[in-house]
This record gives structure tokens, C-alpha cells and sequence, in this order.
């Protein structure tokens, strides 16, 4: 491996075209949290650290690996909401028995037949967003495999791991992890690991019978917190995928100590019983003691210490951005993250880097 390996981060501007002002959650009207000033706070942060992360731009959407990931009624649905004139915004009210129901994609208030929430609108620049947003994890994992790089970072915005092959919600309109997942199984096993607070349903949803893809996510409890409904330890995986699907559910408040602890004596074991080909981490940020709508009490430090324990695995890995919602202090956590990713994954073969001079800079 030569020196001087700069990590590739890959972003597309157009994913800021989005901007939802609003959601309903709970029964109130709040400021939506996936603001575009998320990946704006990222972007800027790592562009100050040109000597270590190269910002590329993916040339196109990746439509066939949308399509071949997602029901043709979901993208139809994306592409009525396209139709939509500037300043209109549609948020799903009535969410349908789907078994007692059907829909039409092409009208818009069929919405909520697609959708589980009433916190992820519509517009006419949603397809134009997630759509290149999936295109940051595909290029990130297409990097992997032509074998120019062994570490990837996708700036996916919106996030995904919520979404399914025929559904959206949790700010989640395409299943980006679940994108990339599915070109790198072509070539080998892949662990998909999620660690953002919330449950990643879509992602377990969508490779719950698949032996290829072991699905491993650590979040906070879904009695008490989104998505509510799955998520629990039961959930092992069914048919073929029986075994391939790991829930581990940490209390609130879980600090450095015991999300290591939970690191090492379950999830690497775990993933080296696999013995996977390529590891996919879906980074949510939302761990972070002062998230808005996260309960763990994880610090920016730790987010070095937990990527330097999962860059030591030395598989090829693509990290792709989920959640995240404290803005002022979002950069320097995925910063800190991918430092120590960084570190572990090429260690003394990589550049020389002053890691305390970088967390400040």
C-alpha cells in the first residue's frame, strides 16, 4: 500500500436542492432536524483537511441500482412528486392499511400508502436529492472494487437506512447502505453495520432472508424510541438469512466505555465469525451526548476511538452518513470518526498524521 493515501469522500451539491422547513412529530409541528446545513457543516470541516480527504463528485445516478433496490411504484411516487410546483410540499397524513388498501403512485395523496411517517415530505427536489445521495454510496462502494481505495466515505444526504424496497420514512427516501450493499455482494459476503441511535428497519427489511449480507445494528430501545415497531433481539433473520440479522439494543445514556465493550465482545467477533469480504457502516451521528433527538452520551473523541476499533477489522469499507442532528458539532464528530478509521484501517502504511493537530483543526 503506498503512502500519502488520501480517504475519498464523495458528495454531490445537488443533494442540497432538498430543503424541508417542517415536521409533524408527536403531534407538533417542529423545525425539521435533516436540515441541508448537515452535510454543508461536514463538507466545509473536511474540505479544511484537503491533505487527507479528496471530495469527489459522482458523474451520474446509478438509475438500474435504484431501481433493481426499490419497488417501480416507489420511484414512480418520487418522480409524481417531482410534478409538485416550487414552494409545495406534501407530508402524508393518512397512512392506509396496505392489506385493505391500494394505491396509486401517480397521485400524490396516495402518499401514505408508501410512507410510515408524518416527519418526511415530498417535494419537487426529493427525487433530485436522494437520488444522488444514493449515487455517494454507490460510487464509494464502485471505489472499493476497482480496487482504488480500501476506505470510502459517502456525505449521503438525505440519509437511508429507514427506507425499504417499497417504503419511506425517518427522513429515509432511498435505501443508500442497502445500494451499495447490493453491488459489493456480487463480489463477496458484506456486513452492513448501523450505528446510528435509531434502528436501521429498512436495511434489516431489505436483506432479512439474505446469507450474503449480515445486517448488525447497535441503537437505542424501540419501545421508546423511532422506529418503534422493530429492532428487538428476536429478529434474527428468517429463510436463508436466519442467523444473518444481530439487534443490540444499548440503554440511554451508553457512554464510551460501554459502546467499546459492546464493540468488542459482540459485534467484532461477530463480524470475524462471518468472515465477510467488505464492511458497509452506516455512521449515524446522533450517539452524540447533546443530539436533539439521540440519548446515548457518546463525546467527539469517542467517535475516534470507535472507528479506530472497526478500522483494525482491515476489510474494505465504504462508511455512509445516516443520522446526526446537533449541526454545530456534526462535522467535527464525523471528522473524529474517520480519523480514527483512518488510523485503524491503514495504520503505519497510511500518512503520518498528528491526530490530536487534525481533531482541532
Amino acid at each position: 500500500m503506498k503512502k500519502n493515501i488520501k480517504l475519498p469522500i464523495f458528495f454531490h451539491i445537488s443533494q442540497l436542492e432538498f430543503r424541508p422547513k417542517y415536521e409533524w412529530a408527536l403531534g407538533n409541528r417542529i423545525k425539521h432536524p435533516e436540515t441541508t446545513k448537515r452535510a454543508e457543516k461536514i463538507y466545509s470541516t473536511l474540505k479544511k483537511s484537503s491533505d487527507i480527504f479528496e471530495i469527489i463528485r459522482p458523474e451520474n445516478v446509478p438509475l438500474k441500482q435504484i431501481r433493481d433496490a426499490h419497488n417501480y411504484q416507489l420511484i414512480t411516487l418520487y418522480n409524481t412528486a417531482s410534478r409538485l410546483e416550487d414552494g409545495q410540499t406534501f407530508y402524508p397524513s393518512v397512512f392506509p392499511q396496505r392489506k385493505k388498501a391500494k394505491a396509486d403512485p401517480t397521485n400524490i395523496s396516495h402518499a401514505g400508502f408508501y410512507c410510515f411517517d408524518s416527519g418526511t415530505p415530498l417535494d419537487n427536489k426529493t427525487w433530485t436529492a436522494s437520488s444522488w445521495s444514493a449515487a455517494c454510496a454507490f460510487e464509494a462502494a464502485q471505489t472499493i472494487l476497482r480496487g482504488e481505495s480500501t476506505l470510502t466515505y459517502a456525505l449521503s444526504r438525505p440519509p437511508g437506512h429507514h427506507a425499504s424496497r417499497d417504503s419511506y420514512g425517518g427522513y429515509c427516501y432511498f435505501n443508500n447502505a442497502a445500494v451499495a450493499a447490493r453491488s459489493l455482494k456480487k463480489k463477496g459476503r458484506v456486513v452492513v453495520l448501523d450505528i446510528d441511535f435509531h434502528h436501521g428497519n429498512g436495511t434489516q427489511e431489505m436483506f432479512y432472508n439474505d446469507d450474503q449480507v449480515f445486517v448488525i445494528s447497535i441503537h437505542g430501545d424501540p419501545r421508546s424510541y423511532f422506529p418503534y415497531f422493530c429492532g428487538f433481539p428476536n429478529e434474527t433473520g428468517a429463510g436463508k438469512g436466519l442467523g444473518y440479522n444481530l439487534n443490540i439494543i444499548l440503554p440511554e445514556s451508553t457512554d464510551k466505555k460501554e459502546y467499546l465493550k459492546c464493540l468488542k465482545k459482540t459485534v467484532i467477533p461477530a463480524i470475524k465469525r462471518y468472515e465477510p469480504d467488505f464492511l458497509i457502516i452506516s455512521a449515524g451521528f446522533d450517539t452524540y451526548k447533546l443530539d436533539p433527538i439521540g440519548h446515548f452520551s457518546l463525546d467527539t473523541p469517542d467517535f475516534f476511538d470507535i472507528g479506530t476499533e472497526l478500522g483494525k477489522l482491515k476489510l474494505p469499507t465504504s462508511i455512509i452518513q445516516e443520522g446526526g442532528y446537533y449541526t454545530p458539532d456534526l462535522g467535527k464528530n464525523v471528522k473524529s470518526f474517520l480519523l480514527g478509521s483512518y488510523k485503524g484501517h491503514y495504520g503505519s502504511k497510511g500518512q503520518k498524521i498528528d491526530y490530536s493537530e487534525k481533531m482541532k483543526s
